[in-house]
């Protein structure tokens, strides 16, 4: 048509007077494509280099919600299961107090005043009332103690900031158990593998105390656990409203033949 100019082309004005069969030219004219492709690949790559790591490390948390999930309920269940303990012995009875009287030689009169009955008796009230005061401060004083002593030994299962392992956490914990097992010999001969659950006490400065066996699978495997677990190190010790408390701790070994 008429009044329609063309221009040339970058790649026309290149290959104006050349050879455009040779190769070079197909190259030229496809260069914008293949740099789209290429972009586009790219950015494919690069997103799923950034996705794929973020949904690891969701099913790698969520998987650790629901191990402790796991592990909470059968500590409940273990503990449901087990015996309520002895209630504590009550207090030992406040001594009573004796009111020492210093006898006095009875006067004989020939009759009693009114007035002198009335202050005989006010003089028994105030002492009765004096002796059993003393005895229910006493009381009260002694049942203070004995709730004390409870709180200081009361042992937490779910605290506010719970225990943790100083050396990296609970996969340092894990590895640190998978260092120090020594898998007994006779449960290796006999083929006996499972997993022992072992309950322990975190103390408020960190140490472990009170460490048994929950759920064993054969003595052999049930001591080298409990060994393992007293030999633990210290730990962060647990907090109840910033305060430290003895929190109670459960932890899966699992003894595995390769």
């Amino acid at each position: 048509m008429e009044g329609i100019k063309y221009y040339p082309s970058f790649d026309d004005l290149v290959f104006e007077f050349r050879n455009k069969s040779y190769g070079a030219y197909d190259l030229r004219k496809k260069y914008s494509r293949t740099m789209a492709i290429a972009t586009i690949l790219g950015i494919i790559v690069i997103t799923l280099a950034i996705v794929i790591p973020y949904i690891q490390a969701s099913r790698m948390a969520q998987q650790k919600a629901r191990d402790a999930k796991e592990v909470i309920a059968e500590m409940a269940n273990d503990i449901q299961n087990q015996e309520a303990p002895p209630p504590p012995p009550p207090p030992p009875p406040p001594a009573e107090q004796q009111t020492v009287v210093k006898y006095v030689a009875p006067v004989v009169v020939d009759s009693i005043k009114p007035e002198d009955q009335t202050q005989l008796a006010i003089t028994e009230d105030q002492v009765e009332t004096t002796v059993n005061k003393d005895v229910v401060e006493v009381v009260e004083q002694v049942q203070e103690e004995v709730q004390e002593e409870e709180k200081k030994d009361e042992v937490f299962i779910i605290v506010e900031e719970m225990p943790e392992f100083l050396d990296g956490g609970e996969a340092g914990l894990r590895a640190w158990i998978a260092k120090a097992i020594e898998y007994p010999v006779i449960a290796q001969e006999n083929g006996i593998q499972g997993k022992v659950y072992v309950t322990f006490v975190v103390d408020k400065d960190g140490s472990i105390s009170d460490a048994k066996v929950v759920r064993g699978v054969d003595p052999s495997l049930d001591k080298e656990a409990l060994r393992v677990v007293n030999s633990l190190p210290k730990w962060k010790p647990g907090k109840q409203r910033g305060k430290p408390v003895r929190v109670s701790y459960t932890v899966p070994i699992s003894f595995v033949l390769q």
